[in-house]
């Protein structure tokens, strides 16, 4: 699909992986909406990369409709949704003090990664499906989720964390099959180990970072935003990608610690 001439919307567009796919696509000449909670940095990206921010809570069905609305507003058809916008969290099932896992906390990681996910999905698929066809194929537009390989082999203390994941990967083959009626295609990538600013600087951000890629197979080292965005793009260009899960780990396979 031609990304030139499209909109597109990105949750979690102001930081992180969310960031590099805005940057990825608004230089492949999209036009993109940053959906995202953090008003400094969303306007200073949507600035810098010539697109739009609106405040987004993934969880509020209205806040989504207004940032998808925004999106499909513009003079470029709406062709493109980009789910990053998550958390994480980490607790066991049962704590060693033997108290279990509080249910608000595990809730909270459902609500924003799982539901947010499904809310952007659904509403930004509906304003893409009332569009022209962009090829003889009848094709609308993609979908591109972010789930992890968490979702497929969650690590202890990554209970609500893996579910949530876990629950994106297992929406992408029937979300696929629902929006071929209106010729969206749906795929999902679990990123392994990426460096964000999340784990900081320093010789000891560094000795932690060296910890985590010991598993990586190759390259030996973490994955990077801009790889992410590499492959979200790679993506939605290759018409004939759709109900697929695609792992972006270097070869890593969880241990259970």
């Amino acid at each position: 699909m031609e990304l030139s001439g499209s909109a597109a919307i990105i949750s979690g567009g102001a930081s992180g992986l969310g960031e590099a796919a805005a940057r990825a696509l608004a230089a492949a000449g999209s036009a993109v909406v940053i959906a995202d909670l953090n008003d400094e940095r969303g306007k200073a990206i949507a600035d810098e990369i010539g697109g739009q921010f609106v405040k987004t809570d993934v969880t509020d069905e209205a806040a989504v409709t207004a940032a998808v609305e925004a999106a499909a507003g513009g003079t470029a058809p709406l062709r493109v949704v980009v789910n990053c916008a998550g958390i994480g969290w980490a607790e066991r099932t049962v704590n060693r003090d033997g108290s279990p896992h509080g249910l608000a906390a595990f809730r909270k990681v459902i609500d924003i990664n799982l539901i947010g996910t499904f809310n952007l999905m659904r509403i930004g698929a509906a304003a893409i499906g009332k569009t022209e066809p962009a090829d003889a194929d009848g094709q609308r537009g993609a979908v591109v989720s972010t789930a992890s390989v968490a979702g497929l082999e969650g690590q202890t203390g990554q209970l609500a964390y893996s579910a949530s994941k876990g629950g994106i990967i297992g929406m992408t083959v029937p979300a696929a099959r629902d929006l071929s009626a209106i010729g969206v295609r749906v795929n999902t990538i679990c990123p392994g180990i990426i460096d964000t600013p999340i784990y900081g600087t320093g010789p000891a951000a560094d000795e932690f970072k060296a910890r985590l890629t010991a598993p990586v197979v190759f390259p030996k080292r973490m994955g990077t935003a801009a790889e992410y965005a590499q492959l979200v793009r790679a993506i939605i260009e290759n018409d004939y990608l759709n109900a697929e899960v695609f792992r972006f780990d270097g070869g890593i396979r969880f241990q259970p610690k």
